[in-house]
């Protein structure tokens, strides 16, 4: 893995473009490069209100549709007010993440080491584990539908993936209020897009997502030297990501455009959405799986502080089919399983064997 991440460092996506499932002509480094990274400081991301979508009846359905479409069809990203998540969650969550990575011992959360579980690796990622091709200066915990009592299961139990009492019943509170987002996020973006509003609500009721607790410790003098990012360039896999609004700088999206990248500095409590290849496969590169990452603070003094992040990725399960939206003409990939889909882009990150079928 060391040779592979060191290699990482230096590497550009093309390099490992034979395992992208849809189109990606863009090219870039995978890390920070101060001597050849442009920055496009007049694009910014849209910000839509999910209040038209909640209380403006069918036009305000409409509207919401046509800005958020746009927004997703020009950057693959926006940023959501008016969603209804109580923002008391966020704060809270931020604290309780900085407590399982700040006060659990690194001994107790290896024994939650991350294993594959469907499509997805879920449970712990040490420090520079995230993937074997560079070296992110980030600890991660992924916790899917299966971590959380959402059925009052009787035989659920809370320590077969939390390192302690307690953190589940509040995170459950997390994931079930973004959960509520989900199908008035696709029916807006189907909506948009001239297919049935409702063609995911069945595929999207208790379907599959990776919710991620991420850590980004202080940053070393070490580290800073090595060449290494908090989180390197790349796509999300997902039909559409949830991210609440951090509060340490960082977010990068690359304007395909231009090459330039945009510093996404969104406002507390609001969420930040983008689209991923899911998404781009189903509607035929009309949205787009657009690149990202996560920087180091441009201001130093912020590197003693450390960065933390709950994103939430929405998938659908392993066994349904990704095809292209019915509404959208002359179709250029054919349809494919989802797990097959998800594991053929996600062996670039853990070696070649994770996209063999798991019997």
């Amino acid at each position: 893995m060391a040779n592979k991440q060191k290699d990482g460092i230096k590497a550009v996506n093309q390099d490992f473009s034979k395992y992208d499932q849809v189109d990606k002509k863009q090219t870039y480094k995978l890390v920070e490069d101060e001597a050849t990274d442009q920055f496009d400081e007049d694009f910014k991301i849209r910000t839509c209100d999910m209040r038209k979508f909640f209380e403006g009846g069918i036009e305000g359905k409409k509207e919401f549709a046509k800005e958020l479409g746009e927004a997703l069809e020009s950057i693959g990203f926006a940023i959501l007010t008016g969603h209804g998540v109580d923002t008391n969650l966020y704060k809270e969550g931020q604290q309780k993440t900085a407590r399982i990575f700040e006060d659990i011992s690194y001994e107790e959360r290896m024994k939650y080491k991350s294993e594959r579980h469907g499509s997805v690796n879920q449970g712990y990622f040490p420090m520079k584990t995230t993937t074997i091709i560079h070296p992110d200066l980030v600890e991660g915990w992924v916790f899917c539908r299966r971590a959380f009592d959402l059925n009052n299961d009787p035989n659920y139990n809370e320590r077969d993936f939390w390192p302690e009492g307690g953190y589940e019943p509040f995170f459950r509170q997390l994931i079930q209020s973004h959960e509520a987002l989900v199908l008035p996020i696709m029916q807006s973006i189907l909506r948009y897009l001239g297919t049935d509003p409702h063609l995911y609500d069945e595929k999207l009721t208790g379907t599959n997502f990776g919710f991620r607790l991420n850590y980004y410790p202080p940053i070393n003098n070490q580290d800073d030297a090595s060449g290494a990012g908090r989180m390197l360039g790349h796509e999300d896999v997902d039909l559409f990501t949830i991210l609440p609004a951090q509060e340490v700088e960082g977010l990068q999206v690359l304007n395909r455009e231009n090459g330039k990248w945009i510093r996404l500095n969104a406002e507390p409590g609001s969420i930040i959405l983008n689209t991923g290849d899911y998404m781009q496969r189903i509607t035929n590169d009309r949205l787009p799986s657009t690149t990202h990452r996560v920087s180091k603070p441009t201001t130093k003094t912020l590197f003693t502080k450390p960065r933390i992040s709950l994103p939430m990725a929405i998938y659908i399960w392993e066994d349904e089919i990704l095809e292209v939206l019915p509404s959208l003409d002359n179709p250029k990939y054919p349809p494919i399983s989802a797990v097959k889909f998800h594991t053929n882009i996600t062996s670039k990150y853990y070696g070649d064997d994770y996209a063999k079928e798991v019997k």
